[in-house]
């Protein structure tokens, strides 16, 4: 049996061309992704001319990660627990929950990069820009598969329970890096979809 993500691709696509307003929010890896010479600046200027609203770097959302991870260490680590593993990761999350759950508390109770950023973007962004937060489409750009997971996950609706909107999910849609890059290459640089595989 094959394992394979769902893309999202389309429905991104089909909010842009009908005018809604999508964010991306760009894990910082991006450089392993796409190599040294494309800079945060060209990145954002590429993902803006797919159509996005605007482009969030992750790192945001990192630090807030790294800030609750060292404080759940210091509370817990060694007084309660003899050590503690990171959540920055969801599949090694789902695979702790799922093949080890007594090991669950070993775990950080904090959410990802992802987890934290989207949120942010829903309550701050929306609040600081006065844009209404239920017209924002948060679009998680990573490389990494089990984010499609992750945004799913029952406990990532924080935005909508701090303002008491029901449904609203922190991230709507998640993609990885190598689709935004057959995209982008499919619409602006190839002259064959075969150069873009």
């Amino acid at each position: 049996m094959c394992i394979r993500d769902r893309s999202q691709i389309f429905q991104v696509i089909r909010g842009i061309q009908t005018g809604e307003k999508i964010y991306a929010a760009m894990a910082p890896a991006f450089v392993g992704q796409f190599g040294p010479k494309v800079t945060a600046g060209k990145l954002r200027a590429a993902v803006k001319k797919l159509g996005f609203a605007d482009v969030f770097e992750v790192a945001i959302g990192a630090d807030l990660c790294a800030v609750q991870e060292a404080e759940d260490f210091l509370e817990n680590v060694p007084e309660k627990l003899p050590f503690m593993g990171t959540s920055c990761c969801p599949a090694w999350v789902k695979y702790v929950e799922t093949y080890y759950p007594e090991m669950r508390e070993h775990i950080s109770s904090a959410k990802s990069p992802i987890g934290m950023q989207g949120p942010t973007i829903k309550t701050y962004f929306a609040q600081k820009m006065g844009i209404d937060p239920e017209k924002i489409v948060n679009v998680a750009v990573t490389p990494c598969t089990a984010k499609k997971y992750e945004i799913r996950r029952e406990e990532m609706h924080a935005a909508g329970s701090y303002l008491g909107i029901e449904g609203m999910r922190d991230m709507d849609y998640c993609i990885t890096t190598r689709e935004l890059a057959r995209w982008a290459c499919l619409l602006y640089t190839s002259p064959s979809p075969r150069d873009c595989s």
